[in-house]
């Protein structure tokens, strides 16, 4: 059983910064790398992508997010994280780590931590 649990949201003023991690629990399981995938949801809208980072460290990013926000991994660690710096109000919401096992192709959502951006 594979488990991702974030953590670092909390309450930030708008062009403040945060850093989010992404910590993965195994028991069980022959635990594989995979690519990692930070999601966020807005209230009423839904969940997106915008940030990836694959077991070998490359990355890919939606336009909107750019230049502002960083994600990286420790592999040993098993953790990821998202380092977002310049943050809007419109960002505010719950983000999410996610990942696909590459041999079962199994998803594995994270419960979630609340980010919310001030003006």
């Amino acid at each position: 059983q594979v488990q991702l649990v974030e953590s670092g949201g909390g309450l930030v003023q708008a062009v403040g910064s945060l850093r989010l991690s992404c910590a993965t629990s195994t028991s069980g399981v022959i635990f594989v790398p995979g690519t990692m995938v930070w999601y966020r949801q807005a209230q009423g809208k839904q969940r997106e992508l915008f940030a990836d980072v694959s077991s070998s460290g490359l990355t890919n990013y939606a336009d909107y997010v750019k230049g502002r926000f960083t994600i990286s991994r420790d592999n040993p660690k098993k953790t990821v994280h998202l380092q977002m710096s310049s943050l809007k109000p419109e960002e505010t919401g719950i983000y999410y780590c996610y990942r696909k096992d590459p041999f079962t192709n199994r998803p594995t959502w994270g419960q979630g931590t609340q980010v919310t951006v001030s003006s």
